[in-house]
């Protein structure tokens, strides 16, 4: 088990811990909703496990996914893995080298793409990660093929009360992080409405570790609370088939991104992670016109 300064593995399992339970609780929320409209899918659930020659303990993870009335595809998965990442890949991430390969990382991520064009599709996650350095990252952002301004609004209103609880800068940076990062280059459009990114909040001692790990439960609590009422707020919105045809172009945005540009994706395929979980990110339907 990797540990840096004063991040034991008792940190990586208090992570983990909590991960796994934001995990629960969201479930339990998305499969709520999903009654309501007279549906009754639920979560279907599916360990794997990480290979890497020579390690006797790689670690693995649980894909969760849904495909319901509402949720038309939703997956909301939490890994925990180490080992050592490849030479030519240590010398990218924070705290790695070529020398010093070793990683830990645990954490949970989440895609949802909406049957409804009226209600946002979203992504988040957050993750703890530990190399010659520790750190947490995370986020969400919000991806509607029909943008509401109100809903744009109440988003990042809710993450910027998040923010604003633990350090006045937080939010306008983490904001910047977002609309800088989920951006298309090749299309010169973003992928969605924002929301907010982070990375590399370093914890160099327990004092450290607790303030960044109290930020990042907040942003998954605050997600929790948000995109609930969103999805409630429009998924009985009726809809055209020209507003179905937009949404459905809009999710080849979202794949390109996915695809060609998020960091995310890249990590997993780099460290021996599960295709199907990795790229449950990608739209169940989508179009290119």
């Amino acid at each position: 088990m990797t540990e840096t300064a004063d991040i034991s593995a008792a940190h990586i399992a208090n992570a983990k811990d909590w991960f796994e339970n934001l995990r629960t609780q969201i479930c339990d929320a998305f499969e709520a909703i999903e009654r309501e409209s007279g549906s009754d899918a639920a979560f279907q659930f599916t360990p794997w496990e990480r290979e890497e020659e020579g390690n006797g303990d790689p670690g693995g993870g649980m894909q969760g996914l849904m495909k319901g009335k509402v949720f038309e595809k939703v997956g909301v998965n939490v890994s925990t893995v180490r080992g050592n990442f490849s030479p030519e890949f240590a010398d990218s991430i924070n705290g790695a080298s070529a020398e010093r390969p070793s990683f830990t990382a645990t954490g949970i991520s989440l895609v949802a793409h909406m049957a409804n064009p009226h209600v946002p599709a979203v992504h988040m996650n957050t993750r703890f990660l530990t190399t010659g350095k520790a750190w947490f990252g995370g986020g969400a952002d919000l991806n509607p093929p029909i943008p509401y301004e109100d809903d744009t609004d109440e988003f990042h209103a809710a993450f910027r009360a998040a923010c604003a609880g633990h350090n006045p800068t937080y939010y306008e940076r983490f904001k910047k992080w977002a609309d800088d990062y989920f951006y298309i280059p090749h299309r010169q459009c973003h992928r969605g409405v924002g929301g907010i990114f982070y990375d590399h909040l370093e914890c160099d001692d327990d004092a450290g570790f607790d303030r960044n790990f109290a930020f990042t439960r907040d942003v998954g609590e605050t997600f929790l609370d948000i995109y609930p009422k969103l999805v409630r707020r429009r998924m009985n919105t009726e809809f055209t088939d020209a507003e179905k045809q937009q949404q459905l172009e809009w999710r080849g945005r979202y794949a390109e991104f996915n695809l060609v540009y998020d960091r995310g994706t890249l990590f997993g395929l780099k460290t021996g992670g599960n295709i199907d979980a990795i790229l449950m990110s990608l739209p169940p339907e989508a179009v290119w016109s």
